[in-house]
């Protein structure tokens, strides 16, 4: 395969695997407690919902990808997962302009700042041990994807903080099923 741009998840993944695995050849493999190793690429929802094939399928293979990197990454402490937002962008704002219009009053439940909450959690030591899962986060609701279904799902009505919102994505964690393993890793 060619040269990745970094800041694709493929990318991203093509830089810190080698980095982890000489960390481990000299001995420090394993996480250090105050800094967390995380790789959280993000996808849009929209894969199952949408019939654009190359967007979809794109990521689609986000998803998956973060399923690879979690068993070939948690032998070296990193852990990964995928968060699959729903909120108002340049590119949703034109496709989708009466669901992302910004509300004359009460909580914008399409503000991209709420999922940031979670990304924070996902990236604090607190969610160590959470590895191959893809969260998606609109609004105050936060999913456990469970494949190319939604799982367990709670609705805050509002932003979340991320010590809450970590809280409930544990409690969601013990509810959704368990990620089916990779094969051939």
């Amino acid at each position: 395969m060619g040269r990745r741009h970094p800041r694709t998840p493929e990318g991203t993944l093509r830089t810190a695997a080698p980095c982890q695995r000489v960390l481990a050849v000299r001995g420090q493999g394993r996480p250090h407690p105050r800094r967390p190793r995380r790789l959280t690429p993000h996808r849009e929802p929209d894969c199952r919902e949408r019939r654009a094939g190359s967007y979809s399928a794109a990521k689609a293979g986000i998803a998956a990808l973060t399923l690879v990197a979690a068993q070939e990454l948690g032998r070296y402490g990193v852990t990964a997962n995928a968060i699959a937002p729903s909120a108002r962008t340049r590119m949703t704002e034109g496709a989708f302009a009466a669901a992302m219009a910004v509300p004359e009053s009460g909580f914008d439940a399409m503000d991209p700042a709420n999922v940031s909450p979670i990304v924070a959690w996902l990236a604090s030591g607190s969610s160590a041990a959470v590895t191959g899962r893809v969260i998606e986060v609109e609004g105050g609701r936060i999913c456990i994807e469970e494949g190319w279904n939604h799982g367990p799902a709670e609705d805050a009505g509002q932003r979340w903080d991320a010590a809450a919102a970590g809280d409930a994505i544990q409690q969601l964690l013990a509810k959704a099923a368990v990620p089916e393993p990779v094969y051939g890793v």
